[in-house]
């Protein structure tokens, strides 16, 4: 097939005075790129890379036009608004182009941390409590304070529509009222959006990556609002990835930062497969199944969770993403798959494989 491969990369977004210095650290370099295109190249496919933007001097319908591809492989994240991992996306399908890996809604829903927890919460599906604050003035919800309007329990501060720990940092954990309201007016400031204040769970960080697409009988059986005692056979589920938060300065509190993921990310420590008990695997991959379903997911997909070390390891669903990283050396998705004896070039054969089987594309 002919193949056009699509992200935003880094040194090509826009920048301006004041802007804050994680504002694209969710884009992608030319190392995940040229990985990309090189993987599809020895599963026998043409490809190139076009950035993912329709403004000068990408032009990207103009170089599509022209391109004539049969399938995209799209990793976009784009730059501006609150569903902007859905703009390409959105532009492939007015000019009827398939593409790998989810569709607008689930991409736009996603991205949107609280109306991800909404949808989570409708289903049943644990995930911690949460508000969300617009201003810093915004009255705190009742069942969140004490009997001395105080914070029933520490709450976790982040944007509600950034990737890769923005904004994640030690003060995220706050433990007051006057911290919590401190963190939001210093988040508001810097990302300009919505802040996602949740309850802090204490304990392990699990990711859990899943490869697949859901037949109608599976997807029927997984619209009860539990997770499935039975794993869908047409998912594969990756071994989990445990990040060894241990291995890791003090100053970072535990947590998978903005600074691990991007400053560190080059020495990446995590365990692989997570040391998990097989009952507590299990769960976390019909938890995983589960939100792949509710979310509409397609092809590929990770799922972050926390474990309750003070409730028995109990797992909260963080978040999911449709579009998870793809960088050869550390992206969780593909250690993931490394554990499991795919290599780089496999797992994308397996996207483009699933993407084409759904568009009724001929793969070769």
């Amino acid at each position: 097939m002919r193949i056009a491969v699509l992200a935003n990369l880094k040194k090509n977004a826009p920048h301006w005075e004041g802007m804050s210095p994680d504002q694209w650290d969710d884009l992608d370099s030319p190392k995940t790129t040229d990985a990309l295109v090189k993987a599809l190249h020895a599963n026998g496919h043409e490809a190139e890379f076009f950035e993912g933007s329709i403004l000068p001097p990408h032009n990207l319908i103009e170089k599509l036009e022209s391109f004539k591809p049969d399938l995209c492989f799209n990793i976009t994240e784009s730059h501006f608004g609150n569903s902007r991992e859905s703009q390409i996306p959105a532009v492939l399908e007015m000019l009827r182009i398939p593409y790998t890996a989810s569709q607008i809604m689930t991409l736009a829903l996603s991205l949107d941390k609280p109306m991800t927890k909404r949808l989570l919460m409708y289903h049943g599906l644990p995930t911690a409590e949460f508000q969300v604050f617009e201003r810093v003035d915004d009255p705190i919800d009742l069942d969140l304070l004490d009997e001395k309007d105080e914070l029933r329990f520490p709450m976790f501060v982040k944007p509600s529509r950034e990737g890769t720990g923005m904004g994640v940092s030690a003060a995220s954990i706050v433990r007051t009222v006057a911290q919590l309201r401190d963190q939001i007016a210093d988040q508001l400031e810097r990302y300009n959006q919505p802040i996602l204040c949740e309850r802090y769970i204490k304990g392990r960080e699990v990711t859990v990556g899943v490869i697949g697409n859901l037949k109608p009988v599976a997807a029927r059986r997984l619209n009860e609002r539990t997770a499935p005692t039975t794993l869908p056979e047409s998912l594969t589920f990756l071994p989990p990835l445990e990040v060894d938060t241990q291995a890791y300065p003090a100053s970072e509190a535990g947590l998978y930062t903005n600074r691990v993921k991007v400053e560190l990310a080059e020495d990446f420590h995590y365990l692989c497969p997570a040391p998990l008990e097989p009952d507590l695997l299990n769960q976390l991959n019909g938890l995983t199944a589960a939100v792949f379903r509710v979310m509409g997911c397609y092809d590929v997909a990770r799922v972050d969770f926390r474990l309750d070390e003070d409730n028995n390891n109990q797992p909260y669903i963080l978040e999911i993403n449709p579009l998870p990283g793809l960088n050869p050396g550390y992206s969780d998705i593909c250690i993931e798959a490394n554990a499991l004896g795919w290599t780089y070039e496999y797992l994308v054969g397996k996207i483009v494989d699933l993407a084409a089987e759904r568009y009724g594309l001929n793969a070769d």
